[in-house]
């Protein structure tokens, strides 16, 4: 296998930020003395938690939205995907002023589909298999022509995503590495291409849950092994890698640390406690990789990209019956 000619580089990923500048927010950059005494790094935390939508996915898909022609957007856009990328998709398309057509799992966090609602786009239910999902995704596409933009398997989404390293990368200038949740692999494809173009030497680092974790399994293997059974609160890391982002991961990342259930639990509260802001649990899944000492960072500054915070609050993972 070898990596796609088309992945965006640096340029593509600028021209990206342009396009979306004024429809995303420039998310803050956090830093906490505790967290840096028990990594025993220097870390910048990325807060795309309070990115619109919530998470980071806002800035692929306005880019793919706003990169459409006029005819080709006048048709909309469609997708599947069980949650921030529908949301970040619904919101792009309402931007533009065109439809959006969401293939949603019918369990689907019920907050998730509220914020698809909201935004005004059209919900189609499905069972929650991903071969539910691409069937139910191809018939709404053939009834509404819309265009499809896949959730991570899209160079305009990958582009868009490289926009949070890029704004890092900017505010702190001298980091040593980042470590970005892997669940599908376009905000860490994003980040790597990015990243390893315009600072040489940057380590780039992959985090996922041991329950989930095709990703690290792929990279030792160096061949794409897809997902089978996850078994992980971090739902929005549930999905395999495409061959376009397993191929950015094999030849740009440096390695994968996987972390158990508790160690993500123990993160995303430590974020919230701590840092005083709302994370979820794929989010905290880079946390907990270098709170577990899982990477080789030790007097480093290192980079994290808090993908999101979208919470169901009625199901706190450490919540304790009465």
């Amino acid at each position: 296998m070898t990596t796609p000619t088309s992945l965006p580089n640096a340029a593509a990923i600028r021209e990206a930020h342009a396009r979306i500048k004024n429809y995303i927010h420039r998310t803050p950059v956090l830093t906490s003395r505790t967290l840096n005494e028990l990594t025993g790094a220097s870390v910048y935390l990325k807060a795309e938690n309070l990115q619109k939508i919530g998470a980071f996915k806002a800035r692929g898909a306005h880019n793919a939205v706003f990169s459409l022609s006029g005819t080709e957007a006048a048709r909309g856009v469609v997708t599947h995907s069980s949650g921030n990328h529908a949301a970040a998709l619904a919101l792009a398309a309402s931007n533009r002023g065109i439809p959006a057509y969401i293939v949603m799992p019918s369990n689907a966090a019920k907050t998730k589909v509220a914020s698809v609602r909201r935004l005004g786009a059209e919900i189609t239910f499905c069972e929650p298999t991903l071969a539910a999902r691409e069937t139910t995704a191809a018939a709404v596409r053939q009834r509404t022509g819309a265009a499809f933009v896949h959730p991570y398997d899209d160079d305009r989404v990958i582009a868009g995503q490289g926009t949070a390293v890029l704004e890092l990368l900017e505010d702190v200038p001298d980091l040593q590495a980042v470590v970005v949740p892997v669940g599908g692999g376009g905000l860490l494809s994003g980040t790597a291409l990015y990243a390893k173009e315009t600072r040489p030497g940057i380590r780039v680092y992959a985090a996922e849950p041991l329950m989930a974790d095709d990703a690290s399994r792929s990279f030792q293997a160096r061949r794409l092994i897809p997902q089978t059974a996850p078994r992980t609160i971090a739902d929005g890391l549930l999905t395999s890698m495409s061959a376009r982002t397993f191929a950015v991961m094999r030849d740009h990342v440096d390695d994968v640390a996987t972390v158990d259930e508790a160690a993500i639990v123990e993160a995303m509260r430590f974020v919230w406690e701590i840092l005083k802001t709302i994370v979820e649990p794929s989010a905290a899944v880079a946390v907990a990789a270098l709170l577990r000492r899982k990477l080789p960072v030790d007097g480093q500054r290192v980079g994290v990209i808090l993908s999101g915070g979208n919470v169901d609050l009625d199901r706190l993972p450490w919540e304790r019956p009465a």
